[in-house]
């Protein structure tokens, strides 16, 4: 076990910590705030009374969330390692902040909060209809994230001790700068740099799409779905319409470090999980039989479960056979939660080296 340990890799994620308010809605509810399934939008003016709505007619749910949050979670859980994930965000020194500090402690997770006066701690409204969800997100004190946190003394040293770094795509929102940051470390050092595409409107809107570019040439695996594969493939101007074929495309772009192949995961729900190189795609079944209770987090779950193996040095099935298997188990709950399940069992028991 000591050996294990010793073994495992850490993995440093800067994201937007965000309290998760979730209901049961129907269809007239994301039509009343012009939201449509299974997306995701930032939240302006005039969406913002969805949280009160919810709050008094829809009797929610409150679950620490926010995308890389969850992952760091559920790798942090599924690794079983002390100190092996560490998060920074920015959250408001309030009750929310509170709510969050306190579903990290109890999980084990390192989190470097830059807390703040000015803003409350962000939340994220997940409208879930039929098990599949809608987010609405209003960021708040998340926005107002710093390059100055990042350069911090504290996050400067989980940055140096971690080997693997993965931050979701809508921190390109507002921070590309601690992004680049990273980047730039990880390509230095020869260590391991992952985003997430997190939403197709980040290659819609010509601000975003630009910052993702900048940094998609230090990226060594890029993972989303098969939505945002889509937007991915005609924002880069791919020929190829298809999800392999667009994988594949993405991991053949221009890299920094040209000796380290890109990988590019993409997956579809129930359907296969795609993985891609510069040298071909392989495709991998996800499990059925799968009870659906609420699908929000899954494919945060799904990252959170294939970081870990990578972190332990599990081979690309094995890791995608874990994502698939957290992913599993936070559909069958209502938010990212897995707290009362077991962790999955890899083939073999010790890390590689």
């Amino acid at each position: 076990r000591i050996h294990e340990i010793m073994a495992c890799k850490k993995l440093f994620c800067i994201g937007n910590p965000l309290l998760d308010i979730s209901a049961d809605v129907d269809q007239a509810f994301l039509d009343k705030y012009g939201v449509k399934l299974n997306n995701a939008i930032m939240c302006e003016e005039k969406d913002l009374p969805v949280f009160e709505d919810l709050v008094a007619n829809k009797s929610p749910l409150y679950i620490a969330g926010g995308a890389t949050q969850n992952t760091a979670r559920v790798a942090q859980w599924q690794t079983n390692s002390a100190g092996a994930v560490t998060y920074a965000g920015s959250i408001g020194k309030d009750k929310f902040g509170k709510q969050l500090k306190d579903a990290a402690d109890a999980d084990g997770l390192t989190t470097l909060y830059m807390e703040q006066d000015t803003a409350a701690t962000g939340t994220c409204a997940v409208l879930v209809v039929n098990g599949e969800r809608s987010l609405m997100a209003n960021l708040a004190a998340a926005n107002d994230y710093k390059i100055s946190w990042t350069q911090s003394a504290p996050v400067t040293a989980a940055i140096e001790a971690a080997e693997m770094y993965y931050i979701a795509g809508f921190v390109l929102t507002h921070s590309v700068d601690s992004i680049m940051h990273v980047c730039k470390h990880s390509d230095a050092k020869g260590k391991t740099m992952i985003m997430n595409c997190s939403a197709p409107f980040l290659f819609q809107v010509p601000p975003f799409l630009a910052a993702f570019k900048e940094a998609w040439e230090y990226l060594d695996i890029v993972v989303g779905n098969e939505s945002e594969a889509e937007e991915m493939g005609k924002a880069f101007g791919f020929t190829e319409t298809d999800v392999k074929g667009i994988a594949l495309a993405a991991a053949k772009m221009p890299k920094k470090n040209g000796a380290k192949p890109r990988m590019v995961v993409i997956t579809q729900g129930s359907l296969s999980t795609i993985v891609a190189t510069p040298d071909g795609v392989e495709e991998f079944a996800v499990p059925s039989g799968v009870k659906v209770v609420d699908t929000n987090g899954a494919g945060d779950a799904f990252c959170g479960g294939f970081f870990s193996g990578l972190m332990q040095g599990k081979s690309i099935k094995d890791s995608v056979n874990c994502g698939h298997y957290t992913a599993g188990v936070v559909i069958g709950r209502s938010g990212c939660q897995y707290s009362d399940a077991d962790r999955y069992s890899f083939p073999s028991e010790a890390c590689e080296i």
